[in-house]
């Protein structure tokens, strides 16, 4: 029986995000270039946004290049720029009726490709059944200054005062405020660390690693890590009787 067939349909987590690690690897492993593993990684997130959308999950996020990333040798930048440049596919997403989101610095990319990423995502704008976000230029400490210094800039005007700022106001200030916090997280390459993704929103998210480099990742192995999802019990800091307690009183 596959993982697929195994699944609790009634409890498919509403938000995935995905660190897709492994490109590199992947085509050293081949005797490619780099490049090649980056090309097949971008297939494979075509036919991933489409299995999320088929499976019901309404918000994907998927870690594409960090701030870190920037560092990375300069040939390399500039290829990851053509190729992201190049497969921005508003088709793609208004065929499977996806609306497209980005976060993260986007003004460090290039100006043609923050132009294509401006058209796509006012083109999908409508769409409800489910949300593709990248994560572009994007690190949790950028994300979260980013936020401390948006409201340090309300305080000193007089719109809000320190002490009204708690968890809901830090979590409105941030590029995700749009949607929930994940309640899962991938990733793949066999690497077991969050390297700077999503920190403040993964503070209760349940963690999947898996060897299997992003461009081997498919359609059986997103429904094995739901799958291994589904067999935690997620308590929030409640005990398991408290959990179970709540479940016995509905």
């Amino acid at each position: 029986m596959t993982y697929q067939e195994q699944l609790d349909k009634n409890r498919i987590p509403q938000h995935v995000a995905i660190i897709m690690d492994g490109n590199g690897r992947w085509a050293e492993q081949q005797g490619k270039e780099r490049t090649e593993g980056h090309i097949r990684g971008v297939e494979v997130v075509r036919k991933i946004m489409e299995n999320a959308v088929e499976l019901g999950i309404k918000y994907l996020t998927l870690y594409t290049f960090s701030t870190e990333n920037w560092n990375r040798p300069e040939e390399e930048v500039t290829a990851l720029m053509g190729l992201l440049f190049k497969n921005i596919e508003e088709d793609v997403f208004i065929k499977n009726h996806v609306r497209f989101r980005v976060i993260g610095d986007v003004k460090r990319l290039p100006v043609e490709i923050q132009a294509k990423l401006n058209e796509c995502i006012d083109h999908t704008k409508t769409f409800d059944r489910s949300c593709m976000v990248l994560a572009l230029s994007y690190s949790s400490r950028w994300e979260i200054t980013r936020a401390a210094r948006l409201l340090a800039e309300k305080a000193a005007k007089g719109e809000i005062s320190p002490d009204q700022i708690d968890e809901e106001m830090v979590s409105s200030s941030m590029t995700t405020n749009f949607m929930p916090d994940p309640e899962l997280l991938i990733r793949t390459g066999g690497e077991l660390r969050l390297s700077n993704y999503l920190l403040w929103q993964s503070a209760y998210t349940e963690l999947y690693f898996c060897d299997t480099f992003w461009p081997d990742f498919n359609m059986e192995e997103l429904c094995k890590a739901i799958y291994v999802y589904q067999q935690r019990e997620r308590r929030f800091g409640l005990t398991g009787a408290q959990i179970a307690g709540k479940h016995d009183s509905k």
